[in-house]
């Protein structure tokens, strides 16, 4: 299996052979939909919040006596049966929905999904960048050049914040390292853009595995 190499002036240089170790392996689809679900959920906040009948405010006497009034008895307006009293088993933000997912499972997903793209032939192998400054010109003439009509995720191998900057006004790019690849990053993105030094990095990590 092969992918494209472009050099940094956006020009098909070769064609480089994927390493089979990390682009050939047997997607499951059951086991990325449980990881891409996990990953989802690890990442959900819990902003909806309601007041029970302790948070509310007021209700620090009985509104009437118990006996003699003819009506129902109650001992605080802070009841959820009142208008303007606490709710009843509404949501908190105590509330965790986080699921676990271990380290193979998640490693076996990101390896389908890396499949599935390298199968349909959206990887795209590039050389490592070396911007002085964070342009975002430059960036937007390389992606242009290749002619990557979707969204793209720029695989690099180490921290570049001068990459990352040049990149961060380019809506349909999205800047990853290496070690921060998941299912759910690569399916969020059409094509995957790796630099040479993150593919050989990518190889070491899933020999080794």
């Amino acid at each position: 299996m092969k992918a494209p190499f472009y050099n940094q002036n956006g020009e098909k240089a070769k064609e480089v052979v994927l390493p089979k170790d990390v682009f050939g392996l047997e997607a499951k689809p059951e086991l990325i939909h449980q990881a891409v679900v996990a990953q989802q959920a690890n990442q959900r906040l819990a902003r909806a919040s309601t007041k029970d009948r302790s948070e509310v405010s007021g209700g620090g006497r009985k509104p009437w006596r118990q006996k003699g009034t003819g009506r129902a008895r109650h001992g605080s307006i802070r009841s959820p049966l009142w208008v303007g009293g606490g709710v009843t088993f509404g949501p908190t933000r105590e509330r965790n929905f986080n699921q676990k997912l271990n380290r193979r499972m998640a490693r076996r997903a990101l390896e389908g999904t890396l499949a599935g793209k390298a199968k349909d032939g959206q990887i795209i192998i590039i050389e490592n960048f070396k911007l002085d400054h964070p342009k975002t010109k430059k960036v937007a003439t390389i992606i242009d050049k290749i002619s990557l009509d979707g969204t793209v995720l720029l695989v690099i191998d180490m921290k570049d914040d001068v990459t990352k900057m040049a990149a961060r006004n380019i809506s349909r790019l999205i800047v990853a390292k290496m070690d921060q690849l998941t299912a759910l990053n690569v399916l969020k993105c059409r094509y995957l853009l790796i630099t040479e030094g993150a593919l050989s990095e990518l190889k070491a990590k899933f020999s080794k595995s």
